[in-house]
């Protein structure tokens, strides 16, 4: 069987705009930031969060930014804007006015963190990452331990009864639930977001369930970089091509 078809640039926004009303979901590292070694190493460019209020503006408030990070954590590097969020791959999510519309107050619990920083500590360049509501292992330093990090913690997952998510040279565990696509569907359920076409820029496996949640809505997916999607329609090459393609 060859390789599929390379997927093709997506109509400019303001096209896709012309046909139908656009609720613009975009991800955040790897999509409107690059990857960084270690997740607070992103670099932000300064006037990114400014573009995304006039962006949101001109989409009529259907903009929303969707990501395995937290909502506060995301706040760190946009500040408090009245921006959509969607946080912690789906299990929060908050309208522009500060309003909730998904919130999960159930995290994992301590003592899986603590088996998660013994793990950690038993092998050299694997990092753990805490976060409100889940815990990551990240081996971006140590690719070659990528089976370790995804047998203990599948394991662990199975053990625990929690959701379990494969992202570029990280794996995560979080409560059950958690989906970029809950994301989605939360704030589609709300204005302003209910009028628009889903149109979901994400580049890791875990925007997949994204991409299939806008297309089930009437929209589509757009993937970043060069990692084959099943479930995306077009592609941009990296986060620098989704600023130019979102004009931020």
């Amino acid at each position: 069987m060859g390789s599929p078809e390379p997927l093709p640039p997506p109509p400019a926004l303001a096209e896709i705009a012309r046909e139908a009303p656009v609720a613009l979901f975009l991800d955040f590292d790897g999509t409107l930031v690059d990857i960084a070694d270690r997740p607070e190493l992103i670099d932000v460019p300064g006037h990114l969060a400014r573009n995304l209020l006039r962006l949101a503006d001109a989409l009529a408030g259907r903009l929303a930014v969707i990501s395995g990070r937290s909502i506060a954590d995301l706040q760190r590097y946009l500040g408090d804007v009245p921006l959509a969020f969607g946080g912690s791959h789906g299990l929060e999510a908050r309208l522009a006015d500060g309003t909730s519309a998904a919130h999960s107050t159930t995290g994992i619990d301590a003592s899986l963190v603590s088996e998660l920083e013994s793990f950690v500590a038993r092998h050299d360049g694997l990092q753990l990452e805490t976060k409100s509501l889940g815990a990551a292992v990240h081996y971006r330093a140590v690719p070659q331990l990528q089976d370790a990090v995804l047998e203990r913690l599948t394991a662990l997952s199975r053990q625990h009864a929690l959701a379990i998510k494969q992202g570029k040279c990280v794996v995560e565990l979080l409560p059950p639930g958690a989906s970029k696509a809950a994301a989605v569907g939360a704030l589609m359920e709300r204005e302003p977001f209910g009028t628009g076409m889903p149109v979901f820029i994400g580049d890791d496996v875990t925007d997949e369930d994204g991409f299939l949640e806008a297309t089930a809505r009437g929209g589509f997916g757009i993937a970043v970089g060069e990692r084959v999607s099943k479930n995306a329609r077009y592609r941009l090459a990296s986060p620098d091509a989704v600023r130019e393609w979102c004009k931020l």
